[in-house]
């Protein structure tokens, strides 16, 4: 399986501001879906071993969003890679709609989790990486993108501190560090996961270069968590 390329499709990361446009519903989490974009576009355009075809194919890698408050980023992407009709768009939040303002796995293909309560979409994760080394898949690679204030519920300390001993390698974390953690200081997120055992780098949550290269840097026998810096929310 190979990563999905943006020639496999006619949307293209410049789409992607038309595609989130056209929902508009509540849009009171607009900020949170924002801050994503990049960074989804880089998973979905060369990172994560999924496409539409293969979505349930035993064998792709599973991507989580924990931040799932802010879905329109998702959506967006979602649909620039086919995964669902760009017609579904703009009843964004309607009684009707498959896109609720938390996704729903039951509802949106290629959609992992229904997520959105805050603090449990990391501890799914680790329990989806415990899961595909018990049944012998060690090529699937497990992602899961969270928000910095998620990182102060207790259910992703544990998540956190267990993962590293666990040598969860196939467990990849991206941090949107937005400086809206209550309980933070200064690089005190990469600091955290070092200290848990993980492997740990900070990049620019818009530069695509820089995420490539750290989500893709080699990380033999440790998880990999990556902290994507975006503007501050109170700016």
């Amino acid at each position: 399986m190979t990563a999905t390329t943006a020639h496999e499709n006619a949307h293209t990361y410049d789409d992607l501001p038309r595609l989130m446009a056209l929902m508009t519903g509540d849009e009171k989490h607009g900020p949170a879906a924002t801050s994503t974009l990049d960074v989804l576009w880089v998973l979905y355009d060369g990172v994560l071993r999924v496409s539409p075809q293969r979505a349930r194919d035993p064998e792709r890698d599973r991507f989580l969003l924990s931040k799932g408050h802010g879905p329109m980023a998702y959506y967006a992407v979602l649909a620039a890679k086919g995964f669902l009709p760009v017609e579904w768009l703009p009843g964004f939040g309607s009684y009707d709609s498959p896109l609720g303002h938390h996704p729903d796995r039951t509802l949106l293909p290629g959609v992992e989790i229904g997520s959105g309560s805050l603090g449990h979409g990391l501890p799914v994760a680790v329990g989806e990486a415990l899961g595909l080394r018990a049944q012998g898949l060690t090529d699937p690679a497990v992602w899961v993108l969270t928000g910095d204030a998620e990182l102060d519920e207790g259910s992703n300390h544990e998540a956190l501190a267990f993962a590293g001993p666990a040598g969860l390698e196939r467990l990849h974390a991206v941090v949107v560090d937005n400086s809206s953690a209550s309980h933070a200081r200064p690089d005190g997120i990469a600091a955290r996961f070092e200290a848990a055992g993980w492997s740990v780098v900070t990049a620019d949550g818009h530069d695509h270069e820089a995420l490539y290269e750290a989500f893709t840097r080699p990380h033999a026998g440790r998880p990999h968590a990556v902290v994507a810096r975006v503007r501050s929310k109170n700016v």
